[in-house]
């Protein structure tokens, strides 16, 4: 059986008739790698297989491989075989000559909607997703996998006949019950099991609330500069948005006169996201005053508050004062890992059953097994132990970074915001200058920075790059530093 990789080639080969053998192939692989179709960084068949799928000999396609690697589209990996570079060339996206169109291969695409559309052109969601310095990755090669795996088999052994249908009731009954006594203590989150709803993580958290509580033109707000992903699901599901300013205190909750007040306002208090601050004492009191005045709903971000390395710990908003108006999400993609796809809403007693009744006309919830097992994981205290032999690690980290700030870069480039907290630092850049450049070199170098301009919904002056520091070692994390200095040395920022 062929390859797909055999398969494409040969299907594409039938639209050049000129040229040799060899310069045909080079070609069709030239244009499968620039287009995406054969994915970097992973790897080719062995010119000895390709050249018996193709009805080739092997020294054609040796040939080719050479062109490929001289070029700069693959490389050798010695005792691996040749794999598809992770940085092509310049130019590469340049159909090769020779090459038919795309359009004589395929069916032209499908018309986009306007709202698709909208989606796809402000898309922001990086392929690069592990690796120095992917901002909010944590380490997922240090989960206690084995010890979950034993739990989920001897669950998985006999399962219950509930746990394999459909979920209808928020999710798992004994996920909800350990998320409550797990909140209460270490969140002062104000709830029952009943006032929890299991969700795929933020984005449906964020989905579902706007879906359910706003109308098409409701007016909500958000942070400036804030999380692209809460701000694209909201213009997708037609609400205005308004970026409300974030300074040291965190968000400023001023309403002008006659102002209409928004449905919504989201808010990350504990760490503001990407900045770092905390909503202050006054700001707290300012905004719960507000929501309670023009019956506004808060939703509160609490993605990452597990790990603060200095001080106390902030509460959180929700359990700020009793029967507060806010909606609080959590996640244990950070804390865990992100492809357990497991977050959380807790919701005043009166959104509970519409929110749940929605959610499985929405959703169809599932993975209640691996929910099952995550509550046995949380009730035994597995969890709580894994977030401290991480805080732990975070914070060396996080020391280390700034360390490598400091000693080649200097103070001017620290952190505006020093809080010891989370997955990531802002490293401040000069005002004025190109981040997304710096972030685009840097990526071209094999280092995954995110620019700050990127987080704000309007111009700014302010620049700097997020630099996540909790997936990568001291060694890797000085490699990759020196990578980045040399980029702000190209970029004539240093």
């Amino acid at each position: 059986m062929r390859s797909l990789y055999a398969d494409h080639v040969l299907e594409r080969m039938q639209f050049m008739p000129e040229g040799t053998l060899q310069q045909r192939l080079l070609s069709c692989m030239q244009a499968a790698i620039a287009e995406g179709i054969f994915p970097r960084a992973t790897r080719l068949p062995a010119t000895r297989d390709l050249a018996r799928e193709l009805s080739v000999s092997r020294n054609t396609v040796l040939n080719v491989y050479e062109n490929l690697m001289a070029q700069g589209y693959v490389t050798a990996r010695t005792g691996s075989g040749t794999w598809i570079a992770e940085n092509l060339p310049e130019g590469s996206l340049n159909t090769p000559r020779n090459v038919a169109p795309i359009e004589t291969l395929s069916a032209k695409p499908a018309a986009i909607s306007k709202r698709g559309a909208s989606l796809l052109g402000h898309a922001n969601a990086s392929p690069y997703q592990w690796g120095a310095f992917v901002p909010g990755a944590p380490d997922v090669t240090q989960f206690p996998h084995k010890l979950f795996s034993q739990i989920q088999a001897r669950l998985n052994r006999e399962p219950d006949i509930e746990r394999l249908i459909y979920s209808s009731n928020g999710g798992c009954a004994q996920l909800r019950a350990a998320l409550a006594e797990y909140l209460s203590v270490a969140r002062s989150v104000r709830a029952d099991a009943d006032q929890i709803i299991i969700t795929e993580g933020i984005h449906q958290a964020v989905d579902l609330v706007s879906r359910v509580l706003c109308d098409p033109g409701d007016q909500v707000w958000i942070e400036e500069p804030g999380y692209w992903g809460t701000r694209n699901l909201l213009r997708i599901n037609g609400l205005k948005i308004n970026a409300i300013a974030v300074d040291e205190q965190g968000l400023i909750p001023d309403l002008p006169p006659r102002s209409r007040a928004p449905k919504m306002i989201f808010v990350t208090p504990s760490h503001q996201y990407p900045l770092g601050v905390h909503l202050s004492l006054e700001r707290r009191k300012q905004l719960l005053d507000l929501a309670r005045k023009h019956k506004t709903w808060l939703v509160e971000d609490d993605y990452d508050s597990e790990f603060r390395f200095s001080g106390q710990p902030f509460p959180s908003l929700q359990g700020f004062e009793p029967d507060a108006p806010v909606i609080y999400m959590g996640t244990f993609s950070k804390t865990l890992y992100p492809a357990l796809r497991l977050g959380y809403l807790v919701v005043p007693k009166a959104l509970a059953q519409p929110l749940r009744v929605a959610a499985a006309e929405l959703y169809r919830g599932g993975h209640l097994l691996v929910q099952r097992a995550l509550a046995e994981f949380i009730q035994k205290g597995h969890y709580m132990s894994h977030i401290r032999r991480m805080r732990k690690l975070y914070s060396q980290r996080r020391r280390f970074m700034v360390s490598l700030i400091e000693r080649y870069l200097g103070a001017d480039f620290l952190p505006v915001v020093n809080h010891e907290a989370g997955l990531h630092l802002v490293m401040n850049l000069p005002t004025g200058c190109d981040d997304v450049a710096v972030a685009a070199l840097a990526l071209r170098r094999g280092v995954k920075v995110r620019p700050l301009s990127q987080y704000y919904m309007h111009p700014q002056e302010r620049r700097g790059l997020l630099l996540g520091f909790a997936c990568v070692d001291e060694r890797q994390c000085q490699d990759a530093f020196g990578i980045l200095k040399g980029c702000l040395v190209e970029a004539k920022i240093i």
